[in-house]
């Protein structure tokens, strides 16, 4: 018989089970000028680490885009941060607490990376004919595969969606049907957080798998998952 024994050695799924724990959405980061420099061909990397996810109807929707402009820098950070700002306003409570929360580090970061979704998406029909989002839930694979590789060679990275779609697609230059969805920032930092930062903050923390795994139905008993405002 063939050999059917797949299995990884007990180290090599070890390391894959720390860097999920130790995966973490980072916001601080250490400036270019007190950091040493990325290693050589990180980007290039992550970026392969992306292209190597899991895409519905193998459409590999995702497209990067490598800010290198300090302006252009500036002119998403004012975006970010008036996002920012009205998302505060829409808090029904704690809008004051929430502005004290660090939630981009977009001056900071070594290397900046805008993910979008590609133009004529529409096209790809296999997988998405019914749910037509799939295309979302491929390019959040890619960036979960860019968050493990970073997290492996000691760099952190940060997923940024405060922004508006449509202003941050003009500002940078998008074709039509092209959607931006992450600003990702990318760099060294002073320490890995120990804990996801929003949970360290009291927004909230991990549930447990007794209140996202069920059985056959869902249960009447399930309880809603808490808010975190």
């Amino acid at each position: 018989m063939p050999d059917q024994d797949h299995r990884y050695s007990d180290a090599e799924i070890e390391a894959l089970w720390r860097t999920m724990r130790e995966r973490r959405d980072m916001r601080h980061f250490l400036p270019p000028t007190l950091a040493k420099p990325l290693p050589d061909g990180l980007i290039e990397r992550l970026v392969l680490a992306a292209h190597l996810a899991p895409s519905v109807g193998f459409m590999q929707p995702w497209r990067f885009i490598r800010v290198c402009d300090p302006a252009l820098r500036e002119s998403m950070h004012a975006q970010v941060d008036a996002e920012r700002q009205k998302t505060a306003a829409a808090l029904p409570s704690r809008n004051d607490e929430f502005l004290k929360v660090k939630i981009e580090g977009i001056r900071d970061c070594a290397e900046l990376l805008v993910v979008t979704l590609m133009a004529e998406r529409e096209k790809h029909i296999i997988g998405r004919r019914t749910l037509p989002e799939m295309d979302v839930a491929s390019v959040g694979c890619a960036i979960q595969n860019m968050w493990l590789a970073a997290r492996a060679e000691g760099v952190g990275l940060g997923w940024v969606s405060f922004f508006e779609p449509q202003a941050l697609g003009e500002l940078l230059g998008l074709p039509e049907g092209a959607h931006p969805l992450g600003i990702l920032c990318i760099g060294h930092v002073p320490a890995f957080y120990p804990r996801p930062m929003f949970e360290d903050t009291g927004w909230g923390k991990r549930l447990d798998l007794t209140q996202i795994l069920f059985e056959n139905r869902w249960p009447e008993s399930a309880q809603p998952t808490p808010t975190a405002y």
